[in-house]
């Protein structure tokens, strides 16, 4: 055995590089990896796919954009996409393209799509069939002269362009609509706060809600042919996969669609256990809380989210501690210390997770990292400076006439005083950077946020629980454990 070589990093410099090495480990080369959006049809495709071909699913990346950064990054190699979103969204264009049509303007992209997989998924809107009734309403244009409905649509409808901006020029709506999560929309719908929402037209809830799906009369949404769109070098780099895909080929109608969604959404079956079934495992099992929250997920997702908030928290207290000393050192330098890293926490998460995407061109572990550092630096810094500077200055003095160096009067007299507030401050964040780590599995990152976005979603509270929960209890154990370090360093000894 090779001897183990001592190393002179300090306690905190060793987290940072065992949790950053537990995090970014990058997927074996000759495994796939597959990506899907966060809604109940890209997930069960993305199971599909990745169970198909043997390969790894980064499930619930979020909206068009960030999937594409993540193909353009090397992130993911394929995810299930749809024409017109494609054509929308990615191509900048209103023409409706066939599919060789497509890969003609993909290609200076680096980017195909192939496999069309046999049904269309297409945008429309939906009123309950009772408020149809009652008002009137069958068609989309019905809606303009009646400003007073509540619309309720999804965040990545409401920024598309082939979504409200471009309905709203369309049919002239006078409506302004709400922002909501997708998979919340129904049951708002259902409990009379919206009248109108955006569904898929896949969606298993349509006719279980009994929703009148609005005719598109001035045939404004293009289609949404179900296709897989990948980097253009993968079909070479793995081609069993794309064998194994070929098979899919025209295999899924619509109907089947609705089906697979059905399982998903009204019989509470789990993402996986669906594309198993369809790919002829038959074996079902009941899911319960407890099964859900000890699934087979479970060691990934503690360890991913364990990883991510101690390799951020390292991180800034590598940094914060040094900038608090600084800040209580050099008084010009106390304001602009404090104000910086107080008006990072103004930024709300999702927004700076997009805006890191863009920054780093990758999305998954180093973004979320870097948020997640951010924002533990105000509570260390914070700390540290005050405790600093609550330091008696008549301490410090006698420190001094005692012929201690500054030095030595910081290490000996002003840091023994100031531990306690210090360690506050670091317990402060660790426990505020359990709960954000969850935002970070919107963008691959991975932790129990994994199952709070598939929660959110299929409207899943066993889901949704199943995630929480262990979040809840890992924040409780950590500031556990840092009350327990607290106490083991600031003891006087008698």
């Amino acid at each position: 055995m090779r001897p183990r070589a001592r190393s002179s990093a300090s306690p905190s410099l060793r987290l940072l590089i065992i949790a950053l090495a537990l995090v970014a480990t990058p997927a074996a080369a000759d495994s796939v990896t597959v990506g899907s959006k966060r809604f109940t049809e890209s997930y069960i495709l993305g199971e599909l796919l990745a169970r198909a071909a043997g390969g790894e699913h980064k499930p619930g990346l979020g909206n068009t954009a960030i999937l594409y950064e993540a193909l353009k990054s090397g992130a993911v190699d394929v995810y299930p996409e749809y024409t017109g979103t494609i054509a929308r969204e990615i191509l900048k264009t209103e023409e409706n393209l066939d599919l060789a049509q497509l890969n003609r303007r993909l290609q200076p992209l680096g980017l195909a799509a192939s496999v069309p997989l046999g049904f269309s998924n297409s945008y429309a809107l939906g009123v309950r069939q009772e408020k149809s009734r009652s008002a009137a309403i069958g068609k989309i244009s019905d809606l303009v002269n009646q400003p007073q409905l509540r619309i309720g649509l999804s965040h990545e409808f409401l920024g598309r362009r082939d979504g409200w901006p471009g309905l709203k020029q369309a049919y002239k709506l006078p409506q302004t609509p709400r922002g909501l999560d997708h998979g919340l929309a129904y049951e708002a719908l259902a409990a009379g706060e919206l009248d109108v929402i955006d569904l898929y037209s896949t969606d298993a809830k349509i006719e279980r809600y009994r929703i009148n799906v609005l005719q598109d009369d001035r045939h404004f949404f293009p289609a949404y042919d179900a296709v897989l769109l990948y980097r253009a070098d993968a079909p070479k780099r793995f081609p069993e996969a794309f064998a194994a895909w070929r098979k899919l080929e025209n295999r899924i109608d619509n109907a089947t669609m609705v089906r697979l969604n059905a399982r998903a959404e009204i019989d509470k079956v789990p993402f996986a256990q669906v594309a198993a079934e369809y790919l002829g495992d038959k074996k079902g099992r009941q899911r319960s809380l407890w099964s859900a929250l000890f699934a087979p997920d479970f060691g990934r997702l503690a360890a991913q989210h364990l990883a991510l908030v101690f390799a951020s928290l390292a991180a800034a207290v590598l940094l914060g501690v040094p900038l608090g000393m600084l800040a209580a050192k050099v008084r010009r330098l106390e304001q602009p210390v404090l104000l910086a890293t107080g008006l990072i926490q103004t930024i709300p998460s999702l927004a700076l997770l997009a805006f890191l995407i863009s920054l780093t061109g990758a999305i998954g572990v180093w973004p979320a990292l870097i948020a997640l550092f951010l924002y533990a630096l105000l509570p260390i810094t914070r700390n540290a400076h005050a405790g600093l500077a609550q330091v008696p200055l008549g301490l410090v003095q006698a420190g001094t006439a005692l012929g201690l160096t500054p030095r030595q009067v910081l290490g000996h007299v002003k840091l023994p005083l100031a531990l306690p507030t210090i360690m506050a401050g670091i317990k402060t964040s660790a426990v505020i950077n359990v709960g954000t780590a969850t935002i970070a599995a919107f963008i691959g990152a991975g932790g129990f946020g994994e199952r709070i976005s598939q929660g959110l979603a299929l409207n899943d509270h066993t889901v949704l629980l199943a995630g929480a929960l262990p979040a809840a209890a890992l924040a409780l154990l950590v500031h556990a454990l840092f009350e327990i370090a607290e106490r083991s360093l600031v003891r006087v000894p008698r």
